[in-house]
């Protein structure tokens, strides 16, 4: 009996989000292959929430069939605007990030969402600080510790910490950075910069938004189906005003449809039931946690078998970025402490539902 309550307490939700760390690296390592191989970004945007919404619409529709109110005009119209600030506009501004960067590098922003949504929400009173408590001091000080590391990695790059020159024949996807200048790199490198720091602010506007909408339409495995159908029908309809060429819709029969359906199914929906479950288990803190692996994840896949050079700018950056972040956390866990009455251990598994969407990229 006790081991079953360690099990649940502790050891699934460990496993769960060791595995949805998992996924978000390989779904970051693979974008980057295909997006050097050419797939069109915003072709690939659409097949994902295409894939992702009906992934989840079996689930929303068994799960909140009894619970779910009528789908209003207003709620709708909300979940459009939803769309295309965290998912048609995010995904593509990460995705240009990754293909101006790397998979690993990219992560590190990922890193910055919970402090700028943290940032974003004290005008709106969803979030406060207190100066005088330790917890405020903490928020403040991680807050700052987080933004100084995004700048650090924006700005230095550093010198590379691999080498693999040698490889070059090998590797699997040609990448037409290589045969930059070096001016050309460092502009291709703050432009990815640029288009990842531009993702996370959208992304973190996005939990805003969707607190707000929740609270009127709190089915979130229904909402977040809409949302990604609502996204891909945008992608589309941004596709086809740019491209003329319908050769663009064709998928390459190996990598490219292969992560395009991976990163539909298990990157976006299996991904969302599995965060939502621990969010449920053991709260918004606990699963924030766990970001920084996606990236220690992605650099232990990427460097090794797909040649992608390390520098010592990102690793720095990096250290800062988690730093801060892991402050911010403690701060905000240490204040739902004080505040929260103790609970007994029958009571210990009544959390509230919270709305989360996977890694955008």
């Amino acid at each position: 009996m006790m081991w079953r309550y360690c099990a649940e307490k502790w050891y699934f939700p460990l496993l769960v989000m060791t595995a949805i760390d998992l996924a978000f690296a390989i779904t970051n390592i693979l974008l980057k292959q295909i997006i050097n191989g050419g797939i069109n970004l915003l072709v690939f945007i659409t097949y994902r929430q295409l894939i992702s919404s009906l992934s989840l619409a079996p689930i929303a529709y068994f799960l909140e069939r009894k619970s779910r109110p009528k789908l209003k005009w207003t709620i709708s119209f909300q979940l459009f605007l939803s769309a295309i600030v965290g998912a048609s506009v995010t995904q593509y501004l990460f995705l240009l990030g990754i293909q101006y960067t790397s998979a690993t590098f990219s992560c590190a922003f990922l890193n910055l969402v919970p402090v700028l949504t943290f940032l974003m929400a004290l005008p709106f009173g969803m979030e406060s600080v207190s100066i005088k408590s330790s917890g405020g001091k903490a928020k403040v000080i991680g807050s700052m510790v987080c933004i100084g590391g995004a700048i650090f990695l924006t700005l230095y790059k550093g010198m590379p910490l691999n080498m693999h020159h040698h490889y070059d024949h090998h590797s699997i996807i040609f990448d037409d950075s290589k045969s930059m200048s070096p001016r050309e790199k460092k502009e291709r490198w703050i432009k990815g910069c640029a288009a990842l720091f531009g993702g996370t602010m959208m992304w973190s506007s996005w939990f805003i938004l969707q607190s707000k909408i929740s609270k009127r339409y709190p089915c979130n495995y229904t909402s977040t189906s809409i949302m990604a159908f609502f996204s891909s029908l945008q992608s589309a309809l941004l596709c086809f005003c740019i491209y003329r060429d319908l050769s663009i819709w064709f998928l390459k029969p190996n990598l490219e449809m292969l992560t395009v359906i991976y990163a539909g199914m298990v990157g976006s929906g299996l991904c969302f039931v599995g965060m939502t479950w621990c969010v449920k288990k053991k709260g918004p803190v606990f699963t924030a946690a766990f970001s920084p692996f996606v990236q220690i994840i992605a650099a232990i896949f990427e460097v090794p078998l797909f040649h992608e050079q390390l520098y010592l700018g990102t690793l720095i950056g990096s250290s800062i970025v988690i730093v801060g972040l892991y402050m911010l956390l403690w701060a905000k866990n240490h204040e739902a402490q004080i505040l929260e009455p103790k609970e007994t251990p029958s009571k210990q598994f009544q959390i509230i539902h919270v709305n989360h969407e996977p890694n955008p990229a």
